[in-house]
């Protein structure tokens, strides 16, 4: 039998609880940015995705709880541009150092020990570590919700260059095995896709 939740009449961590719960395996937005003075920000989100191909658009979004920004929405408001940095089992010890909550300040690719290599066509660093990166120019940013400690920012961005590690690549094909990808669950787990299968979609 199964149990109904009004978000009325809840607490708003415990719907954010449950959404992240079923929501799974979200993969992971490792961002990149950099704010006016020149500092660089990394930090992983898990409400992330490609949304679109023609223009090739991704989106992901950061809380803003009580009216306060993360560096990361700070900065794309600033410099309308981001990196994508693709999170695979290589890299996620790194990932979740970035996690942690940073005076804005502190340059996170540094203190992962991580080497920053500037975008080619945005000004925003990426991972050079990572298998793939994805340079973005911010479309939109879509307020969600009042300023309480759920409200949210949506990041909208057009892909305009995207790097891969040829070890990964047949033709425009990413080969998954070798990728390794790693996802976020709820909590603090995390899941590996190395079990994976295959269906036919029907005709």
């Amino acid at each position: 039998m199964k149990e109904s939740f009004d978000p009325a009449g809840r607490e708003d961590v415990d719907i954010y609880k449950l959404l992240i719960g079923l929501v799974v395996p979200r993969p992971i937005g490792w961002i990149g940015s950099l704010s006016e003075e020149g500092v660089r920000n990394l930090a992983p989100f898990s409400f992330f995705n490609a949304v679109a191909a023609s223009p090739p658009t991704v989106l992901f979004s950061t809380i803003r709880a009580g009216g306060s920004k993360k560096d990361t929405l700070a900065n794309v408001e600033q410099t309308r541009a981001f990196t994508v940095n693709v999170v695979t089992e290589q890299v996620v010890d790194a990932m979740n150092v970035t996690a942690g909550r940073y005076d804005p300040s502190v340059d996170e690719f540094e203190l992962a020990g991580l080497t920053a290599i500037p975008g080619t066509v945005v000004a925003a660093p990426m991972v050079s570590e990572a298998k793939a990166n994805l340079e973005c120019r911010v479309t939109q940013i879509v307020p969600i919700g009042t300023d309480g400690p759920m409200a949210a920012s949506i990041v909208i961005g057009e892909v305009v260059r995207l790097h891969v590690d040829g070890s990964i690549l047949d033709g425009t094909r990413i080969d998954q095995a070798a990728l390794k990808a790693v996802g976020r669950m709820g909590g603090p787990t995390y899941t590996r896709t190395r079990d994976q299968f295959s269906l036919d979609r029907p005709g």
